[in-house]
């Protein structure tokens, strides 16, 4: 469809860390530099580990939980270094089909949510069954990125 797509994505791990009781633009702050610091060698291995994208944040209705998650690189995909913070953590997520809807600029918690909404509706308009009780948001550049910019918001296909 041209305003969505449907993507089947393989299980992956990723690394993740799950912010409670702030604001998603706070616990998306905290979540990054958490993850960073993992990255930049804050586990068992003390490994620097590459930078992936996209940054993922799961958002669920009603909730002021927020998980932050950087996608684990292919080459550690098999072993990946365990994180040394105990509020970080290695995840695998199983393989699933999403609906994404991607959009440009600078985004908010609230674009990601309008974006969210918006196609939240087109999938029910078109009949397309989807986990409505929650959704991820994607992004994909720098803060220092300021032209062409990609984001994307996420719902699990049912």
């Amino acid at each position: 469809a041209k305003d969505y797509e449907l993507r089947q994505y393989e299980t992956a791990k990723w690394v993740s860390t799950v912010i409670k009781g702030e604001t998603q633009k706070e616990a998306m702050r905290q979540g990054f530099w958490k993850l960073f610091h993992y990255i930049q060698g804050k586990n068992e291995r003390e490994m620097k580990i590459d930078m992936t994208v996209p940054v993922t944040c799961l958002v669920k209705s009603g909730c002021t939980d927020f998980k932050i998650s950087f996608f684990v690189p292919f080459e550690h995909q098999d072993c990946p270094p365990q994180p040394t913070d105990s509020d970080v953590f290695i995840e695998e997520r199983k393989a699933a089909a999403l609906f994404v809807r991607s959009f440009g600029g600078f985004a908010s918690p609230e674009k990601y949510a309008e974006e969210a909404d918006a196609l939240a509706r087109t999938l029910r308009n078109r009949g397309q069954p989807f986990h409505e009780d929650f959704f991820y948001t994607a992004g994909y550049d720098s803060p220092f990125k300021l032209f062409n910019r990609h984001n994307e918001v996420w719902y699990f296909k049912k």
